[in-house]
């Protein structure tokens, strides 16, 4: 066998603000939650619908991006791997345990003027202000939200 592999992708919708912090250090951390939602229709013909909540943390300079623009509701496409940590309960209540998304990349899928509860990311078409550099965050500087450097968005067939 060749190993193994730990990859995230979630697409889903900001349950909240997301919360930024400094390590002692000075490195930015956001942590946010994500809500992606399944629906389909069962056997009666009734809709179901089933929310996963998922905890992402961000470091660096995906951390300043997130606390930039994103927002409660924002729409996002989060690349990462599955983390568990672990501390002990200070209450005497032993050891516990979080499994979070360690964000290696994000993408805003809300255009300007939609996604969040403060409105748009204001700037220029693409929803970012001009002459930000984004290298490393998945958004190409002064393309529209969402598309990716090298996409064949622009060829003529």
């Amino acid at each position: 066998m060749a190993g193994s592999l730990n990859k995230v992708l979630l697409i889903g919708n900001l349950g909240a603000d997301p919360e930024i912090r400094s390590t002692p250090g000075g490195a930015q951390v956001a942590n946010f939650r994500i809500a992606c939602t399944e629906s389909w229709t069962d056997q009666g013909g009734q809709k179901q619908e089933r929310t996963e909540w998922v905890t992402c943390v961000a470091w660096r300079k995906t951390a300043e991006l997130v606390q930039r623009f994103l927002r409660k509701g924002s729409k996002v496409h989060v690349e990462g791997k599955l983390q568990t940590r672990s501390w002990d309960d200070k209450n005497g209540g032993g050891k516990r345990y979080a499994t979070e998304v360690v964000v290696d990349n994000v993408i805003f899928l809300d255009g300007p003027n939609r996604g969040g509860e403060r409105g748009g990311h204001g700037g220029n078409d693409g929803g970012f202000p001009a002459g930000d550099d984004f290298s490393g965050s998945g958004i190409p500087s002064g393309a529209p939200t969402g598309v990716q450097p090298g996409s064949d968005d622009d060829l003529p067939f």
